[in-house]
């Protein structure tokens, strides 16, 4: 099941440079690269002559330049020229809606005409130098409803993170869960903790002792199509929690952007935004090392999930209450999607 109107994060701007960038999302094969003036463009991945892969050429004065017989394509799905060739009756191909913000390409796979950019969900630390952000990429063979079931519960930690995020008092914490129209919220908050490695180096991180008793949040936003930003910290026991001054704690934002690709792979792009400490690069660099590590222990753990729920696809799984999250949000994605199936 795809939405296709609705904004995913298709690559970061380094991965359009100098050369075009093939990426199917969504089940639609795309061609990105930098037209005029730098700008992102969006193709089709085809070339209307014999249907070479245009992400295989190259880019020359803005134009997307197919490798096999030298067919230059514009932005808006046209062909340009093409050597010793008339063009002006070539078909066009399809054209997409692209964006570049928040330090992010954008795409909007569906109808080209309903793609507003002022749709995207802010990103509060985008931009902001009181922030700093970094993250990575993976490729993740399983369905994405899957990411966003793991994302919005997260008492897999005790189990699946052990030596990094993961603690008993997790699961022993009962979770929250509402929604706010399409907004879906679980939260969790743990009192007198004692926080876990990862957060012992983000206290570390911003000069406070690692050592004493933590109140530990965990805030996940659901925001449809696939987007889920989490809010997590830990301060020093008795200081306010979540509310507590920022001399006291270590607080992120856990950045998630899930990008299907066909009905069992996805582009997971994957991320921490901190506003503490923001001008240590060694720090950014330490957390998304250990951040890295982390998703990539849930990766195994999905793509594990994927297979067997292909080799059972009739069994019924159990629905808990600490699934509420995951739940709500595929509510809002299953209506979504019916809305979009409805003839115009």
């Amino acid at each position: 099941m795809f939405l296709k109107n609705a904004w995913y994060v298709a690559a970061t701007p380094n991965e359009i440079d100098s050369s075009p960038l093939g990426r199917q999302i969504c089940g639609e094969k795309i061609a990105f690269y930098r037209g005029d003036n730098g700008v992102v463009a969006a193709v089709e991945d085809f070339c209307p002559h014999r249907g070479a892969q245009l992400s295989l050429g190259y880019v020359c004065e803005g134009k997307l330049v197919c490798g096999y017989h030298g067919l230059a394509m514009g932005c808006e799905g046209k062909t340009i020229s093409m050597p010793g060739q008339r063009v002006g009756g070539f078909p066009a191909i399809k054209s997409y809606a692209v964006v570049e913000r928040y330090g992010f390409i954008w795409v909007w796979p569906g109808d080209k005409a309903l793609a507003d950019p002022a749709t995207i969900h802010p990103l509060e630390w985008a931009d902001n130098p009181d922030w700093a952000y970094g993250g990575g990429m993976y490729h993740i063979g399983c369905d994405w409803r899957l990411m966003v079931d793991n994302l919005m519960d997260l008492t897999h930690e005790t189990y699946v993170h052990t030596t990094s995020i993961g603690q008993k008092e997790i699961d022993e914490t009962p979770v929250a869960t509402k929604a706010e129209g399409d907004h879906v919220i679980t939260s969790r908050f743990m009192n007198s903790v004692m926080a876990p490695p990862f957060w012992r180096a983000n206290l570390r991180g911003n000069g406070l002792p690692d050592d004493q008793p933590v109140d530990r949040w965990q805030v996940c936003h659901f925001h449809p199509p696939s987007q889920v930003m989490i809010e997590v910290g830990v301060a020093l026991a008795g200081r306010g929690g979540y509310h507590a001054d920022s001399k006291f704690k270590a607080s992120s934002i856990v950045v998630d952007f899930i990008t299907p690709e066909t009905q069992t792979s996805m582009w997971y792009f994957w991320g921490m935004a901190r506003n503490f400490n923001v001008r240590d690069k060694s720090l950014t660099a330490q957390i998304r090392e250990g951040q890295g590590k982390v998703f990539a222990e849930d990766t195994a753990v999905l793509e594990a999930q994927q297979r067997n729920l292909l080799r059972h696809p009739d069994r019924r799984l159990l629905m808990l209450n600490i699934d509420a999250g995951g739940v709500q949000a595929r509510r809002i994605i299953d209506r979504l999607a019916a809305q979009e199936q409805q003839p115009s």
